[in-house]
């Protein structure tokens, strides 16, 4: 019997129509504190997983470090390197750079395949430290990409033959990157040059995912907590009320003015809560209680910068669908 597929996005507990209110003003609204605005890091998400096990949110977790690709720097061809860093430190700074290109648009790089447009990257790194100059810092914005491929010619075995490249693009790459190429951050440093030192090179990036090196893994971090519930079992007022509102790291709690100077703690930000149990020390154990959600998780997505966080979650969840997808195709 085929099951029919369904879209994660079409299931029944998919809250349709609008986000909850606190995430739909995290999405539209950019809040203004005394000391600077939130939400406003391209390259980091959170959002609330609601009625899910915990086992599906690891899944998740574990497919964006481990599974989702990026393009990362592989083979690095190395014509001169005068400096102090050796030339396996320097080929191994240059494969954790992350690179802003879409992996959606290149294809894996098998032993057998020739490098060509669809899936190889080709970067040049060509500078020196003229002698008498001050010391030269080599960042990663001088990185030059070569969208006509490798401009280094292989060894011939005789001086008549015609000379080859490490690739064979049969056009430019822009026809399939559709946009420039580059790095992501520009002010990642490589090496430092004294004078009258140098470095060529050609770094080659293809496909791969962070499963086969940690440079292909496209997420700074990703994780999970369940949504912290602050419970009072009783009241907690006066002097008491203002210990436990200083006791919390992460200003939980507040003051609720009751009138006729009386005044009560109550839990206003309960979501900013780590657990970390100062509350329930003291006077106030026995009135307060922590709890978590067992179904409620609040995910948060750090990228490392080639792809925004929620498309790095969408592809996420089209590889947990298709391997879904192929075990019950091999269950059936």
């Amino acid at each position: 019997m085929t099951m029919p597929k369904v879209s994660a996005l079409d299931m029944e507990d998919v809250p349709k129509g609008k986000l909850p209110e606190h995430l739909e003003l995290q999405r539209t609204r950019v809040v203004c504190k005394a000391d600077a605005p939130i939400h406003t890091e391209e390259d980091e998400m959170e959002f609330d997983m609601i009625g899910i096990d915990a086992s599906i949110a690891n899944a998740f977790r574990r497919i964006l470090i481990a599974e989702v690709p990026t393009m990362a720097i592989e083979k690095v061809f190395m014509v001169d390197n005068t400096s102090v860093i050796a030339d396996e430190v320097l080929a191994h700074r240059l494969g954790l750079i992350p690179l802003d290109a879409d992996p959606r648009q290149f294809e894996y790089l098998s032993e057998n395949d020739v490098p060509n447009e669809r899936n190889t990257i080709v970067y040049e790194l060509k500078i020196s430290c003229k002698k008498g100059s001050p010391r030269l810092t080599v960042k990663s914005d001088q990185l030059k990409w070569l969208p006509d491929g490798s401009q280094l010619h292989k060894e011939t075995p005789s001086q008549s033959a015609e000379p080859k490249t490490y690739t064979s693009f049969s056009g430019n790459q822009l026809e399939v990157s559709k946009k420039p190429l580059g790095v992501t951050y520009k002010d990642i440093i490589l090496a430092k040059l004294g004078a009258g030192q140098a470095i060529e090179l050609e770094a080659h990036a293809v496909k791969g995912i962070g499963k086969d090196h940690a440079k292909w893994s496209p997420v700074a971090t990703a994780w999970y907590r369940m949504l912290p519930e602050v419970v009072f079992l009783k009241e907690v007022t006066g002097a008491d009320a203002e210990e436990l509102v200083k006791k919390c790291p992460v200003n939980v709690f507040d003051i609720e003015d009751l009138g006729n100077g009386k005044k009560r703690a109550v839990a206003a930000r309960p979501r900013a809560c780590t657990l970390c149990r100062e509350c329930i020390r003291g006077v106030t154990e026995e009135a307060v209680e922590l709890r978590r959600v067992k179904d409620h998780f609040i995910f948060t997505v750090e990228s490392t910068g080639a792809l925004p966080p929620e498309v790095l979650f969408t592809e996420a969840v089209k590889i947990l669908e298709e391997k879904c997808n192929r075990l019950i195709t091999e269950l059936s």
